[in-house]
C-alpha cells in the first residue's frame, strides 16, 4: 500500500489524504481517499452517490452512506476521479 508522502505522486496517489469522487462502471462513490495500490483503493467514511444533483451546487442531490467507516474500491472498475464537491 502506497501512503501520503511528500513528492512527485500522479494520478489517485496525488489525491490520497482528499476526498474524492470515484466516477465507476457501475455507480459513483465519494469519500476520503486513505490507501492506493494497483488493485484498489481504499475510502474512509464512504458513500454511493445515486444522484450528483447540479454541480454547481454544495453537495450531492442523493448520497448514501454506506455502513461501514472504510469500504475498497476495484481501481479496474474507476473510470474517472478527482476532488468531491
Amino acid at each position: 500500500m502506497k501512503r501520503l508522502v511528500e513528492g512527485t505522486n500522479e494520478g489517485l496517489e496525488k489525491l490520497i489524504g482528499s476526498r474524492v469522487l470515484l466516477l465507476c462502471s457501475s455507480y459513483f462513490y465519494t469519500g476520503k481517499l486513505i490507501r492506493v495500490n494497483k488493485k484498489f483503493v481504499l475510502l474512509q467514511d464512504p458513500s454511493i452517490v445515486y444522484d450528483t444533483g447540479s454541480f454547481d451546487k454544495q453537495g450531492y442531490a442523493d448520497a448514501q452512506r454506506l455502513h461501514t467507516k472504510e469500504f475498497y474500491i476495484m481501481t479496474n472498475s474507476i473510470e474517472a476521479f478527482g476532488l468531491s464537491k
